[in-house]
């Protein structure tokens, strides 16, 4: 569906660019965000692999499995439907140290893993599970150490100061996480005294 709305405005955009005679503005801006595409691409990686070269060198010193560890009971409350030894709980571990700093790039097919995983536990049913949903929530709203992408983008464009972007980030992620898991436990509360009325 999304690809339609994106051929949609497209197809919009340059119709009224020939009506108005704005095309030249329109080619001039195909290029101008085609070079900017390839700017903040080159500018990404090299963040991007810097980062994930130190989540290597963590994961091999046994340091992100300290992290998960340690995190482990606070993620057992969040979702209690979720067996510890389950594949599941792997995976959204993994998935929220990688949100954690900010390499969402790598927590994306981590967290497609987990909603393969909790489907499982949900016996393929069609409906979402409370563990999906909670999960969704979380990885939606989840909490930033390091926004490597955006100091990222920040670099590229010269930034005076990249990473002063931090504090505001973390105290932001931290008030959406909350609120996240707030609102989940209210919705999940209101159905289950529905379904038990």
């Amino acid at each position: 569906m999304v690809n339609y709305i994106w051929v949609g405005m497209i197809v919009i955009g340059i119709v009224y660019a020939l009506f108005n005679g704005t095309m030249d503005l329109v080619n001039a801006a195909i290029f101008q965000g085609a070079k900017n595409a390839v700017t903040i691409a080159f500018g990404l990686i090299s963040v991007l692999v810097f980062w994930l070269g130190l989540m290597r060198i963590a994961e091999k010193a046994g340091l992100l499995e300290a992290l998960g560890k340690l995190c482990r009971p606070v993620v057992k409350k969040i979702f209690p439907e979720v067996p510890p030894d389950h594949p599941a709980m792997g995976y959204i571990l993994s998935n929220t140290m990688a949100n954690m700093f900010g390499l969402g790039n790598a927590a994306t097919p981590l967290g497609i893993k987990a909603m393969e995983e909790l489907k499982k536990l949900n016996h393929g049913k069609e409906t979402a599970s409370r563990s999906m949903i909670t999960f969704l929530a979380v990885n939606t709203s989840s909490i930033t150490l390091v926004p490597t992408t955006v100091i990222a983008v920040r670099i590229t464009y010269g930034s005076a100061n990249p990473a002063d972007i931090v504090m505001p980030t973390l105290i932001a992620t931290i008030i959406s996480a909350i609120g996240a898991l707030l609102i989940d436990r209210y919705f999940y509360h209101k159905r289950k005294r529905k379904g038990g009325a």
